[in-house]
């Protein structure tokens, strides 16, 4: 694991992690090769040397009890060890817990292929909101909140000391651990925004039905990091914990479909509180002990031009390729803030917005494959590509990035992060060479044979109807402060 410091500030080591430093300690407190520890224990020298890395699979029992009693631990080897099983295994049940409860409808077998149809359909027709234009829900949803929970310009929703007066480098944001997970998950009843299944049964969860009845080609459940507090601290500081990909969709698409529902049954007008449940039962939608967050890192890229001719990447989500966000351009990269994999060495040394940034370019501007932790072993930042060259050219001052805060999107309540990243145009072009047009999210939008738009107010207005409300946002903020950012 690369020793570069993280930007959280209190995030234990997994026992994964003591494992292997403390098997280290003890040999070389003893003054032994790992040929003499080898010879000890029974096992090749291999075996001893993988036993003292970081990696996700962990040394078996076997050796560690040989090792615990060769180096005299006292069984210390031997608890870490079982520590670290455990940790392992409650991530992993995160994501593969079965939700509970599901409803069967009392309907005669004759009549029930039709009802199922006919439930199926209603859920795809209200889900699509025919005739929406762009990102005219979110904008409609914005208007339910006051004045003073409204954003720049009506598109997102800000709470207090959410969305900074000005933004602040990178290293000024401070992030947190807590243990204190809160709440796991809503309690609402979402009932009435679940289709039925194809035997009658409601559906559990609306990634459930999204993947059987939208099949969207990414929809996958992954861990997540989850907000837990926030507030200005010198910058910024955010406390987070653990949920998972499917959790926080859950709750964000169930409440989109509650407003889409409720809009169209108002003949497409703003729906009144009482035909909202789901959001009304959450109330503040800023507390993070109310609402489940994982907030996004949504990062506008900015080529800084030695001759003034700055421009930015953009990026259109293709709606046959997600789960949600197809059809509207975005800020590129833009993605979860998550670890690479559930193991915990992982959730341990991704705990950085930097590191997830770069991941994100990685997969969304050079093609890369997700990196989802296939490796037995944590990415090492440090030395693998093209971390390593990111990480020299924001050494070197090249690569620079900024931290606006956080803002909610309206119609789903999701809250979103919004960096800039400002790139000299030769390092650019040298980290880039090899940018490509389309990725598993979408396309890069450009003109005349470019991959990227002049950064101008004149070019952010006209852009204004396909933007995203987070991405119209930040876009008008960085053109504001532009000439901090450049």
């Amino acid at each position: 694991m690369s020793d570069d410091a993280h930007d959280h500030d209190d995030l234990p080591e997994p026992a994964a992690v003591r494992l292997a430093k403390e098997i280290r300690r003890l040999r070389l407190d003893a003054e032994l090769s790992d040929a003499d520890v080898a010879t000890d224990v029974g096992y090749s020298r291999q075996y001893v040397s993988m036993a003292q890395r970081v990696g996700k699979n962990l040394p078996s029992k076997e050796l560690v009890n040989a090792l615990d009693n060769a180096l005299r631990a006292g069984g210390r080897l031997i608890a870490l060890r079982e520590t670290a099983r455990a940790e392992q295994l409650e991530l992993r049940r995160r994501l593969t817990e079965p939700p509970t409860g599901g409803q069967t409808l009392p309907v005669a077998e004759p009549a029930l292929v039709e009802h199922v149809r006919q439930s199926q359909a209603e859920w795809l027709r209200v889900r699509n909101a025919p005739g929406v234009r762009g990102r005219e829900l979110t904008e409609l949803a914005a208007w339910l909140y006051p004045q003073e929970q409204r954003g720049p310009g009506g598109h997102v929703l800000i709470g207090t000391g959410w969305l900074l007066d000005e933004p602040v480098e990178l290293d000024d944001v401070h992030l947190l651990w807590s243990d204190v997970q809160g709440p796991p998950t809503t309690s609402m009843r979402m009932e009435h925004v679940l289709p039925l299944t194809d035997r009658g049964y409601r559906y559990t969860t609306y990634s459930r039905a999204v993947r059987d009845l939208v099949r969207p080609r990414l929809l996958e459940n992954r861990l997540s990091y989850r907000l837990l507090d926030i507030k200005p601290a010198k910058g910024l500081e955010m406390t987070f914990g653990t949920t998972s990909f499917f959790e926080v969709f859950d709750v964000k698409q169930s409440i989109a479909h509650e407003f889409k529902a409720a809009w169209l049954a108002a003949d497409r007008s703003v729906p009144g509180w009482d035909a909202l449940p789901l959001r009304t039962a959450i109330g503040d939608p800023f507390d993070p002990q109310r609402l489940l967050m994982s907030p996004g890192v949504n990062t506008l890229t900015i080529r800084r031009d030695r001759d003034g001719d700055h421009r930015f990447v953009l990026h259109e989500r293709d709606g046959g390729k997600v789960a949600d966000g197809g059809g509207l351009c975005h800020v590129m990269p833009a993605g979860e803030f998550q670890p690479s994999s559930v193991d915990p060495t992982d959730v341990y040394n991704d705990f950085s917005l930097w590191r997830n940034i770069m991941r994100e370019f990685s997969e969304e501007f050079l093609g890369n494959p997700e990196h989802d932790g296939n490796s037995p072993h944590p990415i090492d930042y440090a030395s693998e590509e093209p971390f390593k060259s990111f990480e020299q050219a924001r050494a070197r001052d090249g690569f620079r990035l900024w931290h606006y805060g956080l803002a909610i999107e309206p119609l789903e309540l999701g809250a979103v992060q919004l960096t800039v990243a400002v790139i000299d145009d030769d390092v650019f072009d040298t980290l880039f060479a090899d940018l490509v047009r389309t990725n598993d999210e979408g396309k890069i939008v450009g003109g005349n044979g470019r991959t990227d738009m002049p950064f101008t107010g004149e070019a952010i207005e006209r852009l204004n109807p396909r933007l995203s409300a987070s991405a119209l946002t930040l876009l008008r903020l960085a053109w504001r402060d532009r000439s901090r950012l450049l």
